[in-house]
């Protein structure tokens, strides 16, 4: 299945702004954080379709996934 996965901020150093992915049917949220080497400490919210999810959420086909790094400021 396709999947659009966005990286914002940070987690664009290295990687990429936006990309399709190939992901097998079943696939969580989780699974392409650890699949993208998203240190997990740094992560902040991630949106699916628009809306915020957790780790285990399945993807379908068409998804657009957002990942947002924590933001710091004051």
């Amino acid at each position: 299945m396709q999947v659009k996965v966005k990286l914002f901020a940070t987690f664009r150093k290295g990687r990429f702004k936006e990309k399709e992915m190939e992901l097998d049917e079943g696939c969580t949220v989780g699974w392409v954080i650890d699949y993208l080497r998203l240190p997990r400490k740094e992560l902040g919210v991630v949106f699916l379709n628009g809306l915020s999810v957790t780790d285990d959420q399945q993807l379908q086909e068409g998804d657009t996934l957002s990942i947002f790094p924590m933001v710091g400021g004051g």
